[in-house]
């Protein structure tokens, strides 16, 4: 089986570069399996760029694997990928659906990343975060961060700030009983801290952006919302120095960003200017 998959590939490539159309297995089995083989051979040889960024060749490959087997979840979500980046989510959601239908544990909490990221779908996030914890026995983390903190973001995002808070809560206890509390990320803190000050919970607000600056030192959004917080309660000198850093955090770059969508609670250099000017006028 082992030869039979090698020549395979062989010829399937032989038969690409020249642009003649290639005789596939006739088992449903091999047809999955020499799928599979090809991408996995594509996306170690190329990295990871390269069936995700929507180039001609990219697309093509994709487009020849998922004829072998229009079932493999890796390459629709692959294929799925420059569509959502370019803004088609018409094109974007019909295969990235099928990924998840076709390996729901791996690709339905991604999909809820994805309709939180790039649609702020707070509601369907929360859904297939939820779905997740059914699918499999372990807390999942898509894009490298658990479900308890993106579930937070999105009760944040639908102002629902004391599910938010539980949470993050939830997930700061875990990562710091697991790796330590230096491994918790800034933005686990930062929202929890905007969800306090939302609820006009100041010094607990306060306490996690203090908490933000002992383990790390910058986020302009941390400092600005900390300093939201101070001219409440009447600190206006204070909240002024927090200002400036805040402004020399952001023209360093130390800020919320992202390539593609704005993020929740993201400011703006303009922002922190007309706090200023409204402490002292």
């Amino acid at each position: 089986m082992e030869k039979f998959l090698k020549y395979c590939l062989s010829v399937f490539f032989v038969l690409i570069s020249c642009c003649k159309k290639s005789t596939v297995p006739d088992s449903l089995a091999e047809r999955q399996e020499l799928s599979r083989a090809i991408y996995d051979k594509e996306n170690k040889k190329h990295g990871f760029d390269f069936l995700y960024q929507g180039t001609p060749k990219g697309m093509t490959l994709l487009d020849q694997i998922l004829k072998l087997d229009s079932t493999n979840a890796e390459a629709l979500r692959a294929i799925s990928v420059p569509y959502l980046k370019r803004g088609l989510p018409h094109k974007w959601k019909p295969l990235f659906d099928s990924a998840v239908k076709y390996d729901p544990k791996t690709w339905q909490p991604w999909r809820g990343y994805l309709y939180l990221r790039f649609y702020r779908d707070y509601k369907k996030a929360i859904a297939d975060f939820n779905a997740s914890d059914t699918l499999t026995s372990y807390i999942d983390y898509p894009q490298g961060h658990s479900v308890d903190y993106w579930r937070g973001i999105a009760y944040l995002g639908l102002k629902d700030y004391k599910n938010s808070i539980a949470y993050f809560d939830k997930h700061i206890k875990k990562e710091t009983e697991d790796t330590g509390e230096d491994w918790v990320e800034l933005e686990a803190f930062l929202y929890r801290g905007i969800a306090e000050y939302e609820l006009g919970n100041h010094q607990k607000a306060i306490a996690d952006f203090k908490k933000i600056k002992t383990l790390f030192s910058y986020s302009a959004e941390a400092k600005y919302y900390w300093a939201q917080c101070l001219i409440v309660l009447n600190k206006k000198s204070e909240a002024l120095s927090l200002l400036g850093e805040a402004e020399t955090d952001y023209k360093n770059q130390l800020r919320l960003s992202h390539d593609y969508v704005e993020m929740p609670y993201q400011i703006y250099l303009s922002d922190i200017e007309a706090l200023k000017s409204s402490l002292f006028p």
